[in-house]
């Protein structure tokens, strides 16, 4: 647990510094990257797996982990499924207008809770006003 605290500490100062250059920073990114790729290729060799295994491994384990279409729409796939959220295709007209309705319907309330309490202040400085005066 304490190395992984230094590690933990040390990420974060490094990125810190990094985030200074982002151009350096991209070459770090691109430099560790590669070479992950290439020891993970180097591996593969080692157990002797040819290209079409090594595709058909490599294919599976991104469609069961769901990173296949992450990596070809980005992380916010990720995010959302992590929230619980639905994907937009799965998602029917119907629901799309529902929800566009619905937002309408919170406009609506928002605006009239907006509208008494305005109209609860004006009271409460009346209120005000008027204890002031029999004070005086």
């Amino acid at each position: 647990m304490k190395l992984l605290k230094i590690f933990d500490l040390l990420e974060d100062k490094i990125r810190h510094w990094l985030s200074h250059w982002p151009i350096l920073y991209a070459f770090v990114g691109i430099l560790g990257i590669v070479l992950t790729w290439r020891g993970i290729w180097h591996i593969a060799d080692g157990l002797g797996l040819n290209s079409w295994w090594s595709l058909f491994i490599g294919v599976a384990i991104l469609m069961v982990s769901g990173l296949l279409i992450a990596i070809a729409i980005g992380d916010e796939v990720l995010i959302n499924a992590w929230r619980g959220r639905r994907k937009i295709t799965e998602i029917s007209l119907g629901e799309t207008l529902t929800l566009a309705e619905r937002v309408e319907e919170i406009k609506s309330l928002l605006n009239k809770i907006e509208e008494r309490l305005n109209a609860k202040k004006k009271e409460e400085e009346k209120i005000a006003k008027d204890l002031e005066k029999k004070i005086d």
